[in-house]
């Protein structure tokens, strides 16, 4: 068996290492990286195989990766390294939003300090058809996905939405289930979580936060694509309007 390629998850924690560090590689002996070595060998994405490989994201490994995204940044004068066009998206996501990246990078972390990413069991559709997952990490669209499947969580947010006289419809194409399937699809939305949890921090879900979408739009609010790995119904709605 070969050793698996770095995942998004990975990388995320890589490149916010070096980001950290000035756009400059780490070592084999700084901390930080047999502190990351570790970590990476603990997260919930890899087959026992893999991890019993020898060398597997041993601090080496997490070193040459850290020379893969300081060698790639767009300010470097040497000779790049060749790590790959996962890593290249991830240095132009670190280059182009900072900010987020290094809030993703942080949530996967308190995540995994926390236990909470390690009990969430995989999700249906937090890989693409593509075999992509979102740059953010696929460990952060698994528990996004998990609480928004949460059946309390949408309940709730059905009965805000009636509450305030609206109908049940997709509030980024108006797709109302009730009005085309009729009895069978009266009472019926998905939800959707406005703002990736990595970004709105791990704050109690409001209400508010949420949004009612239909199946379609939903998975295109998720939807990964290079350089892009979420968008909002908002968004999403002015990019159906640009295309009818």
């Amino acid at each position: 068996m070969q050793t698996p390629p770095w995942t998004e998850d990975e990388l995320v924690l890589a490149g916010a290492l070096v980001v950290k560090n000035g756009w400059r590689e780490l070592r084999t002996n700084d901390r930080e990286v047999q502190e990351l070595s570790e970590l990476l060998r603990a997260l919930p994405i890899h087959s026992p195989e893999a991890l019993a490989l020898p060398g597997f994201r041993s601090p080496d490994s997490v070193s040459r990766k850290t020379s893969d995204f300081a060698t790639n940044h767009k300010l470097y004068s040497g000779k790049a390294t060749r790590g790959g066009r996962r890593t290249e998206l991830m240095v132009e996501a670190f280059c182009d939003r900072e900010a987020e990246m290094l809030q993703a990078a942080e949530a996967i972390e308190v995540g995994m300090g926390s236990g909470e990413l390690q009990l969430i069991p995989p999700q249906p559709d937090e890989v693409d058809e593509s075999g992509a997952t979102a740059i953010e990490g696929r460990l952060l669209v698994r528990r996004a996905l998990a609480r928004e499947r949460d059946p309390k969580l949408r309940a709730l947010k059905l009965k805000q939405t009636l509450r305030r006289g609206r109908r049940l419809q997709c509030e980024a194409c108006d797709f109302d289930f009730g009005r085309v399937y009729g009895a069978l699809g009266e009472g019926y939305i998905e939800v959707h979580h406005v703002t990736p949890l990595h970004i709105s921090g791990t704050r109690e879900t409001k209400l508010d936060d949420l949004a009612c979408l239909c199946a379609n739009c939903h998975r295109m609010c998720h939807r990964s694509r290079p350089g892009e790995s979420w968008r909002t119904p908002t968004a999403l709605r002015e990019q159906i309007r640009k295309n009818l």
